[in-house]
């Protein structure tokens, strides 16, 4: 069952809002006011880090949950790109092999280190702590493409940094991910993309100072997730979540407030055991929190030629207590970078404001001669179901177009680039700029990495001096 489907199913269930009492085990609840907003709030807040749990729990914990990775603390690649049956992530990135790590960071800091990768070859490396902050970067744009040893410590660790490490990036959760990027020239360039990638390396500090290891962490009981079946409300796994993130002094009263309700780090939380008001309050508040992350989500940014092009994504300072764009921006693709690295223009519409659908048009995406997108590394157009914002199956296994590609592809005469958005293969002279399109709504995302800052730019997103092309029904 889908996040989407137990909020409205637990509200369609709730007949009547009635008075609220105390309950021991799930905390204090007042009898005088009604704590559906504050549901709501603690929803938003949370949304993007339960989101983010799933995902870990799917990568690092469950063995048997079909998208496991590699036990924490330890890399796992990808050699290859990702398809339709990868789900665990929504819009996923079909461009770059990915590789993985999830951190613990309890018991010690964790050393990164990179290989020297050839200047030609964009990659990065993402930081990305339970609260989904980008805190920080290492790759092409922010560190180079030289060799290099980079250390994550957690909010508790105060040691000495060894000699050897370049810098020193600064988690403010216990858990986190990162996520490595490695730009893909074709498909006959995998072998050497599995090389960069045996290059990365990931250790504990002792292992890399050569030092008697701390003891081990606690064991941890992670309660079990799936996104098809979750039949508790999300309160069970944010309390779970908040009990590796030290509060910080801007959350603290928020907390407090969240509290109130039994959402609280480490506190046990069963929605069933609740009065029957207080989960018509709960289900009310989850189902308005939800309607307002995807009306957000659909008003990130400003809207040219029918693309979004805004900022959703990065660090605490980024976000300045707006909860509501945080949980967006998880929604709209949870782990995209932040804007300095890459902008995505995202498309629901067409240029006139129709809703985009493979069922009933076929769309052109025109390219004019020196319009392409201005990026230091390299950009590209991905297709996503409208409805799941999964790749999508399709005969020719086609998920995006991107600039390694053109080179194969048919400009006009004028030197522009026309693609085919639609479900039903193109005329044999248009194949080769074919994106097949879903049998139903459409979502189009593009990525432009490492976007250029000075004219033509992309960046300040939405703002910058170039503009993505209009996405038209063909004629």
């Amino acid at each position: 069952m889908t996040i989407r489907k137990l909020v409205i199913l637990l509200a369609l269930a709730v007949a009547a809002i009635g008075p609220l009492s105390c309950n021991k085990e799930n905390g204090p609840v007042s009898e005088a006011v009604s704590n559906k907003d504050i549901y709501r709030d603690a929803y938003v807040y949370g949304f993007p880090m339960v989101m983010n749990y799933g995902v870990m729990y799917a990568y690092f914990v469950d063995r048997n949950s079909g998208q496991f990775k590699a036990p924490f603390n330890q890399i796992f690649n990808e050699a290859r790109v990702f398809t339709p049956k990868d789900t665990a992530i929504v819009t996923p990135n079909s461009d770059t092999p990915y590789s993985f790590v999830g951190l613990d960071l309890r018991a010690e800091p964790i050393v990164l280190c990179v290989p020297k990768v050839e200047k030609t070859r964009y990659y990065d490396v993402q930081l990305v702590d339970m609260y989904t902050f980008n805190y920080g970067y290492i790759g092409s744009r922010a560190t180079g493409n030289d060799e290099g040893c980079y250390m994550v410590a957690g909010p508790d660790w105060k040691g000495e940094t060894p000699k050897g490490i370049n810098k020193v990036f600064n988690s403010e959760t216990q858990f986190g991910l990162v996520g490595y990027r490695t730009q893909l020239f074709g498909p006959n360039d995998m072998s050497n993309v599995m090389k960069v990638q045996a290059g990365y390396k990931v250790q504990p500090l002792s292992a890399f100072a050569h030092q008697t290891p701390p003891p081990a962490p606690p064991a941890i009981q992670f309660p079990p997730f799936t996104k098809e079946d979750m039949k508790t409300p999300f309160a069970k796994y944010l309390n779970f979540v908040l009990q590796f993130c030290p509060p910080v002094e801007e959350e603290k009263a928020l907390r407090a407030r969240f509290a109130t309700v039994g959402i609280e780090a480490g506190k046990p939380f069963d929605f069933d055991k609740l009065p029957e008001g207080q989960k018509a309050e709960m289900a009310l508040g989850i189902k308005e929190a939800y309607e307002s992350i995807e009306k957000q989500k659909d008003n990130i940014g400003k809207n040219i030629n029918g693309w979004l092009v805004g900022s959703a994504l990065g660090d605490r300072t980024f976000f300045h207590g707006n909860w509501l764009l945080r949980a967006a921006a998880a929604l709209a693709g949870i782990y995209g970078n932040s804007a300095e690295e890459a902008v995505y223009p995202i498309a629901k519409n067409d240029s006139a404001g129709q809703a985009l659908d493979g069922s009933k048009h076929n769309f052109t995406i025109t390219f004019a001669a020196g319009q392409f997108p201005p990026v230091n590394a390299f950009w590209s157009v991905t297709m996503y179901d409208g409805k799941t914002q999964l790749l999508i199956a399709n005969p020719i296994n086609r998920y995006l177009i991107n600039s390694p590609m053109m080179p194969g592809m048919k400009k006009g005469q004028d030197a522009s680039l026309t693609l085919y958005i639609q479900r039903d293969a193109p005329s044999a002279d248009k194949k080769a700029n074919w994106l097949p399109a879903p049998d139903g709504p459409i979502y189009l995302i593009m990525r432009l990495y490492w976007p250029k800052e000075t004219p033509p730019s992309v960046l300040p997103p939405g703002d910058g001096t170039w503009k993505p092309p209009a996405i038209e029904v063909a004629q």
